[in-house]
C-alpha cells in the first residue's frame, strides 16, 4: 500500500468518525430521551412485580381465611398472575410510545391465526375451568389418568396444567383438557376403601378351616371397618387350586398399611395350620417300553 493509499483511507476514517460524532450530537436529546424511557421502564417493572406479588399474597391470605378450596386458589392465583403481568407488559410497551389502539388492531388482525395457534392452551384454560367447576377431583386426591395411566396425588391445579406426585416423589404436569377430555379414576374420592383379595389354596387343603382363618383375620384386625360387610368366599376352582375372595372396608388413608399386613398375617397363619398355597408346577411322566 502506497502513500496516497493510506492517506484516502485515514481520510475516509476520519470522515466516518466526524459523521457518527455529528449524528451523535444532532440525537443526544433523543438518545437520552430513550435511555430515560429504558431506566423508567426497568423501575416500572420491578414495582409492578413487587405490586403483583403483594396482590397474590392478599389474595391468597384471604383464601385461606374463607377456607376456600385449594384448587380454587391455586387456579385464581395463576389467572391473577397472567392476567396482571399481561397489563404490567402493556403499560410498558406504551411508555415507549406504542399506541395501545395499534396493539388492539394488530392482535384482533391476527386473532384468527392466534386462536388456532393457541387452540391446546385455550382447552387447557377451559378444562381448568371444568375441573373447577365440576369438582372430579381436588387437591390431595390420588388420581388415575386411564388412557396414559398417569397417576399420583393432587398436588397443584394451575391455569392450563395440573401437576400430580407419583408415590416415588416424581411430579408428573397433566394438561386439564387431557384429564376432562378422557376419563378418569379417583381413587380417594370418599373415606373408605373395599379391601378386595384372592388367595388361592391347594386342593387337599381343608377349605373350611381355611376360611375360618380368614373370617377371624378380618374379626381381629383393628383397621377393618366391623359396621360394613364383610365376606370371605370361594371365588374360582381354578387349574392348581380353590381361589378364595376376601371383600371387607377399611379406611382410605390405611389401606396400603391394611393390605399389606392382612397378606401378611394370611401367609402366616396359612403355614401355622398347614394350609398350603399352591406354586406352579410342571409334571413330566416318563413312559418306558418293554421289551
Amino acid at each position: 500500500m502506497d502513500t496516497e493509499e493510506i492517506a484516502q483511507t485515514t481520510e475516509e476514517t476520519v470522515e466516518n468518525v466526524n459523521l457518527f460524532i455529528q449524528y451523535a450530537q444532532d440525537h443526544i436529546p433523543d438518545l437520552i430521551g430513550f435511555g430515560i424511557k429504558i431506566i423508567l421502564a426497568i423501575l416500572v417493572f420491578v414495582i409492578g412485580k413487587c405490586v403483583i406479588r403483594m396482590v397474590r399474597s392478599l389474595t391468597g391470605k384471604a383464601f385461606e381465611r374463607s377456607h376456600a378450596d385449594k384448587g380454587v386458589q391455586q387456579f385464581t392465583d395463576s389467572i391473577i398472575k397472567f392476567g396482571l403481568y399481561s397489563v404490567l407488559v402493556i403499560l410498558i410497551i406504551t411508555s415507549f410510545g406504542v399506541n395501545l389502539s395499534s396493539i388492539t388492531t394488530i392482535l384482533a388482525a391476527a386473532g384468527v391465526a392466534v386462536s388456532l395457534a393457541l387452540q391446546g392452551v385455550i382447552s387447557n384454560f377451559a378444562g381448568g375451568v371444568l375441573i373447577l367447576t365440576l369438582r372430579p377431583f381436588v387437591v390431595g386426591d390420588y388420581i388415575i389418568e386411564d388412557n396414559n395411566k398417569n397417576e399420583g396425588t393432587v398436588k397443584e391445579i394451575q391455569l392450563f396444567y395440573t401437576k400430580l406426585t407419583t408415590v416415588d416423589n416424581k411430579t408428573i404436569v397433566v394438561p386439564n383438557g387431557m384429564l376432562t377430555n378422557n376419563s378418569l379414576t379417583n381413587v380417594t374420592a370418599r373415606d373408605e376403601r373395599q379391601l378386595d383379595l384372592r388367595i388361592e389354596i391347594s386342593y387337599e387343603s381343608d377349605l373350611r378351616k381355611a376360611k375360618d382363618i380368614l373370617e377371624n383375620l378380618l374379626e381381629n384386625t383393628p383397621e377393618i371397618m366391623k359396621d360394613k360387610e364383610r365376606n370371605v368366599f370361594v371365588d374360582e376352582l381354578g387349574a392348581s387350586g380353590v381361589r378364595l375372595g376376601v371383600r371387607a372396608w377399611t379406611g382410605m388413608d390405611e389401606y396400603w398399611k391394611v393390605r399389606w399386613k392382612f397378606l401378611e398375617d394370611i401367609k402366616l397363619s396359612f403355614d401355622r395350620e398347614g394350609i398350603v398355597i399352591p406354586y406352579p408346577q410342571i409334571m413330566v411322566h416318563k413312559s418306558t417300553d418293554e421289551g
